[in-house]
This record gives C-alpha cells, structure tokens and sequence, in this order.
C-alpha cells in the first residue's frame, strides 16, 4: 500500500483539534515534501523521522517520492508531536504495519534521533479532547511516557504511554493490539485515576503566618482575602513584611478541588510547567516588574498562555506593582472582572482561562518611606502623587482589599512570635469559603450583582451606612459592589448570616489605604 492515514492532534490554545496525517509514496525523484501549514520545527521533522527509522533497524523509502499532508491544510501546526504519526505512517504505507489496524488510534510524540519517544506539551489538552468526542468515535492515545503521566488525570480516556519507536511497532505487529505492553512504572490505562501518592488533599504548602512578627491588620486583610478570593493590595515602606506575607498566602488557601486541579493542570501543560507532584496544590505566579504585556497576558505565534492564565486557580503575585509597564497593568483589567483572556491576532483567536487572585505590594512613594514614623519621607507632594498615579483609578477599583503595612518597631521585631499560625487562619478560611459554596455556589468574589443582592442580607442600618460611605467617597457602582462583596466576606467569617454594620465598616477601611497616604502627603 502507497497510501496511508495517521490520526493525531494540534494544540489550538486550549484546543486540540483532531489532525489526518496523510502519507503517499510514488515513484520518482527522491524527496520528502511536507504539506499542510507546518512551522519550522514540523518541516524538521524529515531528519528525525529518517534518523530514527534507521536507528531501530527499519527501513526507509530512500528511493521513493514521499509526500506527507497535514490535514486540515488551514490550521497551523507547530512543534515535533507529529514526529510519531510520521513514522508510523511511513511504516504503513511501506507495507511494514498493517495501516487498517491504525484507526483505533491516534499518535504524538516527537521523536529523537535514536527513537525514543519525547514528551510534548498540552497532553491534558489532548486527553480532554478525546474525552469530549462519543464514547464509539474514541480512540487510544499513544503518546510519550512523561505525557501519559499528565493525560492520566483525564477519565475515560485509553492511554498507551510508549517509550520508543520501536515498542510501538512491535505493539502494532503483534496482535491484539489491545494487548499494548504496558510500560513499567507509567500510568498505563489508568483511565485518568491516579495512585495513592495523589489521594486526599496536599498539606499546608509554605511558610507558616505566625512567622511574621506585628502586621495584625496585615494578617486579618490577607485572611479576609483568601476567605472570599478576593484580590489585595499591600501599601507600606520597604521591609516591613509584605513580601513574608505574600509568601505566606497559600498556607492559608484550601487545596484545589478535583475540576479546578484539572483546569489549572491542563493551563500548565501547555507551557510544559506541569508538575504531577503539585497537584491540588494552587500555583503562585511572581513574574519581575519588568514582564512585558504579553508575559502577563499572553500571545506570541501561536498564542501561548501568559502569566494570568498560568496563575488560574492560584495566585498571582506583583510586587512592586507600580514600577510595572503601564500598558502591562493595563492589560489585567479585563480578565480581573471576565476571568478570561481572549487574544486576538489577524489569523488567529485563542481564548485562556485567567480566574487568579491577584496579589500586589507597592511602596507609598518613591523613597518608600511616606508616613514611616521610623525614618523620614524626602519625597515632594508631586512626586508622591506621580508615583501613586502610575496605577489608574480603573485598576485600583478592580482591587477589593487595600491595606497598608506599617513599619514595625524593634521591640516587635525581638520578641516571639504571636497571633494565630497558618493552619488555624486556614481552617477559618475553609469555613467561610463552605459557606460561601452551600448558600451561593461559587466565592463571594465570583458573585454577581444579581446574586448578592439575592444572598447579601444586608441588614437596614448596613445598607444605610454603605450607601453613605459610596457618596462620600464617590464610588463607582463597581466599587460600591466590590465593598458589599467584602463585607458578605466578613460575615461568613464572623458565621454571621445577615451582613451588620460592623461587617460594612471593616470593608470600607479595606478601600482607603492610597487615600490615606495621599491625605499625608
């Protein structure tokens, strides 16, 4: 037979469209045409194609005309995961497998020189795809070993992990094919079920909050925060420990639930970040305060998931947020409220999930010192108010906590350490959040104006003083809202049913620390 079909897959962000890689030998001049929209490294893969066959002792149509079409011809194919499907395409339409016992499978990895099959990205995004399609139109993924160990998270898909080229032709010449000889070690047809070493939730992850010494407005803003997944930004001069508590933040935060882990997994996949060790374990992203817009969002050709989408389900992190690219900072302000990033090219639009918490610091002014007791502040009023205007009043109403971290005196610093350590505030956290989930379905940061108006309880004197506090300072209805949210926070932590006015006064507090500093200016 001169003619045979290959099914593999691309990656289309989170997509992983089906792909026909059709191979065709004829007589003529010697050559190897590849077709079909493919990027330099898919060209490249005529050389290791040819390599590896010859490294495992199989023959290559040296004097044949081959022609290799990747199939849908408009969608743009990258990398070297159709390095595998070449290959065993070759070897079926050479007559050396049996091409009719190829439609019960689908094949990627990219191959070495020697044979061995190398692991790709986007395997959880693969496995997903396959899963979606009916239960009769699926197919067995073949891929790399490393890959299988990420696919196996997907339920109900048939996994055959091979570690060389030559396995998966002496699994294709002997028959059954069901009978695929499992790899030692790997997941095998797990069936997405991992074993005992990822059952139940991960520990506490990090430092421990009792560490940090003084901070107690601090420490409550953060555990407010993590309680309803709302997003905060630390104020205060250098070393006064907003870094420690930033660390400390997913101490605090429950572990990943089965759907999210898988979410936040197959985001990491396709840049190659996954680890399986981490699963459930909620990712914190710090990119340095010179990432472009694009680190942070995303894009490149093809699009690849920037540093919002990488932190899906975790946390995001920036410190020193005001030396940021204004563009960059800019460019959160849209997935801050859809939880989404949507980046559009002329060609091309590839959708990524971003639903992260967003963690700054920032100092008050240049020097870092403005309204620090300890150490006197040299900067102008002007130069105050520019530092402070490098954040929009867009970006700052998106953030729901402001707290500002004051300078800790010796004493505090020498003496040991007090309040409440990290699995205590977590078990508070966890309460609040089961609330939250029990009433509602989703945090309190994800509830709309609809729902919390329907599951607020704003009690009479509460909404009076709320409605007093937006005109005095001339909020926004997103701000006006934002507040609501964080006071229906504070009540789930305090067990409280009905929103009180003490919950009210607590969030207003949590939106003036820039004021603040501006007043002392």
């Amino acid at each position: 037979m001169t003619l045979a079909v290959v099914k593999s897959r691309a990656l289309d962000g989170l997509q992983a469209p089906e792909v026909t890689v059709e191979v065709h030998l004829a007589n003529g001049l010697p050559c190897f045409t590849l077709v079909g929209l493919a990027d330099t490294e898919v060209k490249e893969a005529r050389e290791r194609v040819r390599a590896a066959l010859a490294h495992c002792g199989l023959d290559f149509p040296h004097n044949k005309r081959i022609t290799v079409n990747l199939a849908p011809a408009d969608l743009p194919k990258e990398s070297g995961r159709f390095d595998l499907p070449m290959a065993v395409g070759i070897l079926a339409a050479m007559g050396e497998i049996d091409a009719a016992r190829l439609s019960g499978f689908e094949f990627v990895g990219e191959l070495s020189l020697g044979g061995e099959v190398r692991p790709v990205r986007g395997a959880l995004a693969m496995a997903m795809a396959v899963r979606r399609q009916a239960p009769a139109e699926r197919r067995a993924l073949v891929l790399p070993v490393a890959s299988a160990s990420e696919a196996a998270l997907v339920e109900g898909v048939a996994l055959r992990p091979v570690p060389h080229l030559a396995d998966v032709v002496a699994a294709l010449r002997q028959p059954p094919v069901a009978d695929w000889p499992a790899v030692p070690g790997s997941v095998g047809n797990a069936g997405g079920v991992w074993g005992s070493a990822f059952d139940g939730a991960p520990g506490l992850a990090g430092p421990d909050l009792r560490d940090v010494r003084g901070q107690g407005a601090a420490k409550r803003a953060l555990e407010v925060a993590a309680a309803g997944n709302h997003s905060l930004l630390m104020v205060g001069p250098p070393g006064t420990g907003k870094s420690m508590l930033a660390q400390r933040l997913p101490s605090i935060l429950p572990p990943l639930t089965p759907d999210e882990a898988l979410e936040s997994a197959a985001v990491l996949s396709l840049a190659g970040q996954f680890r399986p060790e981490r699963w459930r374990q909620r990712v914190v992203r710090a990119p340095h305060h010179s990432a472009s817009g694009v680190a942070l969002v995303g894009g490149g050709s093809p699009p690849r998931p920037g540093e919002i989408s990488l932190a899906h389900r975790g946390v995001l992190f920036l410190d020193e947020l005001p030396e940021f690219p204004r563009a960059a900072l800019e460019a959160l302000r849209e997935p801050l409220e859809t939880g989404h990033i949507a980046i559009v090219r002329a060609a091309r639009r590839s959708e990524f999930p971003a639903r992260f918490q967003l963690l700054a610091a920032m100092n008050p002014c240049p020097c870092g010192h403005l309204g620090n007791p300890l150490k006197a502040c040299r900067c102008t009023p002007e130069q105050v108010a520019r530092y402070q205007a490098r954040l929009s009043g867009p970006l700052l109403d998106r953030i729901d906590v402001q707290v500002e971290v004051p300078a800790v005196p010796a004493d505090v610093l020498a003496a040991a350490p007090e309040g409440d350590s990290s699995a205590q505030v977590a078990e508070r956290v966890g309460r609040a959040r089961e609330r939250q989930w029990q009433r509602q379905g989703c945090l309190n940061a994800d509830l709309s104006a609809d729902g919390l108006l329907a599951h607020g309880a704003l009690q009479p004197a509460a909404a009076r003083l709320l409605q007093q506090a937006c005109t005095r300072f001339a909020w926004s209805g997103r701000g006006y809202y934002r507040v609501f949210r964080l006071a229906r926070t504070l009540a789930d932590l305090a067990g409280s049913e009905a929103v009180e006015s003490s919950h009210v006064a607590e969030a207003i507090q949590y939106r003036r620390a820039l004021q603040a500093e501006q007043v002392a200016a």
